[in-house]
């Protein structure tokens, strides 16, 4: 559910090539550096900076393997320190179309079923696209560490269809259903340029502070009642 004044770009990962190499190394080395002097983790850049708006460059050998490699693994570093359960490389300042994942799952049986969470494993994604696999839509909070403080709730296909390559170079294509969809799609949707306010529910929008009073709910019915906002319709029958 959209509610957003502007429409949101593609996420088919085919624009921003007109980022030169040179660009690109140098943003990567800034960041490398960074990390070098705070303990592996790289600062998040927050909404308002213009690489959060940028379509990224595909990842087509612009730094080597062995810079490949520190960079997810600094990426890594990054994402569990803010904590959080996903990362792109635009909010680390890179307009590369990088991203990883992982997400350690809850200890709530009931949360796990309702919102279909189970672990995911450390994953680096390379040139990743999403389209959707079903009709179907769910809704739940989402936050974003370039957002920081606040969560809203975006509508999102229940399983999408993933393309990507890991950091060996295979080649990843599978349907992804679940909280760990919702984590690859809201990371590939920051490599062109769309943050998740973009999609979100606007009258859903709370502070973590109030996001409490709802989050120990299965799911955002509560949620949507109490700040006038409309849910997906269920599957039929």
């Amino acid at each position: 559910m959209n509610t957003s004044t502007t429409q949101p770009r593609s996420n088919d990962g085919n624009q921003g090539n007109e980022i030169s190499a040179q660009t690109i190394r140098e943003q990567v080395d800034r960041a490398l550096t960074a990390a070098t002097n705070n303990d592996g983790v790289i600062p998040i850049v927050t909404a308002g900076d213009p690489v959060l708006r940028t379509t990224t460059a595909r990842f087509d050998g612009q730094i080597d393997d062995s810079t490949l490699l520190e960079l997810l693994t600094a990426m890594r570093t990054t994402m569990l320190a803010a904590p959080g359960v996903g990362l792109a490389a635009p909010q680390i300042g890179i307009s590369l179309r990088l991203a990883v994942c992982e997400d350690p799952g809850t200890t709530s049986a009931e949360h796990a079923a309702a919102r279909e969470r189970t672990p995911l494993p450390f994953t680096a994604l390379i040139n990743p696209t999403y389209k959707p696999a079903t009709d179907q839509l769910v809704a739940f909070y989402e936050g974003c560490l370039s957002i920081p403080g606040y969560q809203a709730v975006v509508a999102r296909p229940r399983t999408v269809t993933l393309t990507a390559h890991d950091h060996e170079g295979a080649t990843i294509t599978k349907d992804i259903t679940g909280w760990a969809g919702r984590i690859i799609a809201h990371e590939t949707d920051h490599l062109d340029g769309i943050l998740y306010l973009d999609k979100a529910e606007m009258r859903s929008l709370a502070t973590h502070e109030q996001v409490a009073r709802w989050w120990n709910q299965p799911t955002t019915q509560q949620a949507a009642a109490a700040l006038g906002f409309e849910l997906p319709a269920p599957p039929a029958l």
